[in-house]
């Protein structure tokens, strides 16, 4: 028999705390969410990804930078995470450790 997970709520001064799990099961069931969310994962692993491979390498985000003919903020900004990029950008930067972009 599985167990039904039951929500923790927090009250502090009259205020209701749900737990982030809570919330994201929550999230889930609505399909625009959930495709946005894993959108957003996707995005983030490329991230991961391409700084993976830029250290692995050893190189800088200025080195990449310059390989991929593009500026040093544009590698920052897309390693911080907090920036979308082009497939266009995500191809340069491909190209730099003779990758290629593709659809599966």
């Amino acid at each position: 028999m599985k167990k039904s997970l039951q929500k923790k709520v927090i009250n502090i001064n009259g205020l209701k705390f749900y737990s982030f799990d809570d919330i994201l099961k929550e999230d889930m069931k609505s399909k625009v969410f959930r495709d946005a969310y894993n959108e957003e994962l996707v995005r983030l692993r490329l991230v991961g990804e391409i700084k993976k491979l830029r250290l692995g390498k050893k190189f800088t985000q200025q080195n990449l930078a310059q390989k991929a003919k593009m500026p040093q903020s544009v590698i920052a900004r897309i390693e911080s995470g907090e920036h979308s990029f082009s497939l266009g950008t995500l191809n340069r930067i491909a190209k730099v450790f003779n990758k290629e972009v593709q659809l599966v």
